[in-house]
């Protein structure tokens, strides 16, 4: 295992975490006026609606897919008599199908805000960083798709979870695990860790708010009064 390689995927995951944490801790803190998602709605509808469901669709299903794909442990899977193949494939079915939904969205975005002279105007260079950087991020990962379609055994993507869990439970030595992974879903990884590092110095932080607003709904009621 080379130095690079432990760097990238053995200490650099919890260099991307403790920004990600932190960062959006300390800009909830100091710069409450800028946490917010910044939406053009006003300036142009166009394809806004259609791109944005298509967009929030795949990727919420991306990223939950690969959080309980890959830190759900193996035996979990073969309690429910799923066998790593079958795993496999259902991940290539379903990746393939939110990450085209993704696409479509992202594109669709990109579009719009970069054809309209008003939106590019409004556009800060950290929105278009993101978004080309989510576009590169989802297209490593369709493209892995053809790659996993080359070992439909689950053997790659058993070392991957492996990996995550590893990270997740402070095991130093996870990055000698996916040694032999092929480099296209070292590099996926590599931009998806970065994307968190990046996440809270755009507005990307208005993440923190949706999930935040799960919490109204076991809220108490608002009692209002009459005048008298």
């Amino acid at each position: 295992m080379s130095y690079l390689h432990g760097m990238v995927f053995g200490i650099y995951p919890y260099v991307c975490l403790a920004v990600f944490l932190f960062g959006s801790l300390v800009r909830f803190d100091r710069e409450q006026y800028t946490w917010r998602s910044e939406s053009s709605q006003m300036l142009k509808t166009g394809t806004l609606r259609l791109g944005s469901n298509l967009f929030h669709l795949g990727i919420l299903g991306l990223f939950f897919g690969h959080a309980v794909g890959m830190l759900t442990p193996p035996v979990v899977f073969h309690t429910l008599g799923i066998e790593a193949s079958s795993k496999q494939m259902l991940a290539i079915v379903a990746g393939g199908v939110f990450g085209a939904s993704c696409l479509i969205g992202l594109l669709l975005l990109l579009a719009r805000r970069l054809g309209d002279a008003r939106l590019r105007a409004t556009t800060r260079r950290m929105d278009l960083v993101v978004l080309f950087w989510i576009l590169a991020t989802l297209l490593l990962g369709l493209v892995s798709i053809v790659f996993s379609l080359g070992h439909a055994d689950g053997s790659v993507m058993l070392l991957l979870m492996a990996w995550a869990r590893a990270i997740v439970t402070l095991d130093f030595s996870a990055a000698a695990i996916i040694v032999t992974v092929p480099w296209i879903y070292k590099l996926h990884m590599f931009m998806g860790m970065t994307l968190f590092l990046l996440f809270p110095f755009s507005r990307l932080v208005h993440v923190w708010s949706g999930f935040g607003a799960l919490g109204y709904l076991g809220r108490s009621y608002q009692l209002v009064r009459s005048r008298r």
